[in-house]
């Protein structure tokens, strides 16, 4: 007897992979993290933090997006700031260097 499996994709928004340096804002810790999004989409981002970040699913966060001097001048700003909540922590390290993948979806 064989054992399917079904995976739900519960996506809205398709995804784009992008390396991104950012900053992840946790309350809990009273610190920031440094990190990388993996992919992001309109209504969430995946991110590589280090296995440090105390970060578990339910927590709500925030995420500094720096940008560019150019972009910066244009927006006016030098970082997006979105507020987000963690859905998923995946603890196993994402890459070999240390790191774990966090799912966030922005509020």
């Amino acid at each position: 007897m064989t054992s399917v499996e079904t995976v739900v994709e519960n996506r809205n928004a398709n995804r784009t992979e992008l390396s991104w340096p950012v900053s992840l804002w946790l309350p809990e810790a009273n610190r920031f993290f440094n990190g990388r999004t993996v992919n992001v989409a309109k209504g969430g981002v995946y991110l590589s933090l280090p296995m440090s970040a105390p970060v578990r699913p339910g927590h709500i966060v925030e995420i500094n997006f720096p940008r560019t001097s150019g972009l910066a001048e244009k927006k006016g700003q030098y970082a997006r700031i979105k507020s987000g909540k963690v859905l998923r922590v995946q603890r196993e390290s994402i890459t070999n260097d240390a790191t774990i993948g966090v799912a966030v979806q922005f509020a």
